[in-house]
């Protein structure tokens, strides 16, 4: 990617992300996610670029959205786009810390089509073996393998889950 666009594309989020601030703690999510999406397609439309959407949020999770199919940009090289004005809506809208705007551009056709779905995600630190552990294994199986791996206890080990209904049995 040409190193313009790049600081360019910083800009987008940058924009989503000031625009999302101002609604930060006060309870709506919709507006929130409403101003980085507003704030984001301005600025997107204000690139070089003739760029799709291909990879959003909207459609599954009923928000405001820049819509997958999406044209966006002034004309310039074709370029594919998957973003999220807004990751995090419920944390800006209650005021918490560490939402953000995420965008990753590619040349045309550079991403995986992939279905819009959510998917099963486990994320671990470096220096571990492949393998040690697998989504197909209880978190208690998961836990034991790392503890093993890392020579700890597994009541030494950190662990984060996403606040979200889905995970309200892990």
């Amino acid at each position: 990617m040409d190193r313009n666009l790049a600081l360019e594309t910083v800009r987008v989020t940058e924009a989503a992300a000031l625009a999302a601030s101002r609604l930060m703690g006060r309870g709506d999510e919709k507006a929130a996610d409403q101003a980085a999406v507003n704030a984001m397609r301005e600025a997107l439309n204000g690139l070089s670029i003739d760029g799709t959407v291909v990879i959003g949020e909207g459609e599954r999770d009923e928000a405001p959205m820049l819509f997958i199919g999406e044209k966006v940009g002034a004309g310039g090289p074709e370029i594919d786009i998957a973003l999220d004005p807004l990751e995090g809506t419920t944390l800006t809208a209650k005021g918490g810390p560490n939402a953000m705007a995420v965008i990753a551009m590619s040349e045309k056709g550079g991403f995986l089509n992939a279905p819009d779905t959510y998917m099963d995600k486990i994320a671990v630190g470096g220096g571990l073996p492949k393998g040690v552990v697998d989504l197909d294994a209880s978190p208690a199986e998961n836990l034991a393998a790392l503890a093993k791996a890392k020579d700890r206890l597994v009541e030494d080990l950190v662990v984060c889950i996403l606040d979200r209904p889905r995970h309200s049995e892990v």
